[in-house]
């Protein structure tokens, strides 16, 4: 039945990663990156909190 075979064959898995100890920089980094998020985060809230920042107003045609 060799002859039937056709298409592509499924690759075989990778090995997995090894966990590595983080070194001090790359703990510190991943810190600053959480503290970038949560500061995200509440700047959307707060935003999301106030009204629309543009007001509806009049709106003109292009037509003059």
């Amino acid at each position: 039945m060799s002859g039937r075979e056709g298409g592509k064959k499924k690759p075989l898995k990778a090995p997995k990663k090894e966990s590595k100890e983080m070194d001090d920089d790359e703990i510190a980094f991943k810190q600053k990156q959480k503290e970038a998020q949560k500061a995200l985060e509440q700047a959307k809230q707060r935003a999301s909190q106030k009204g629309p920042l543009v007001g509806g107003g009049i709106k003109k045609s292009g037509k003059k």
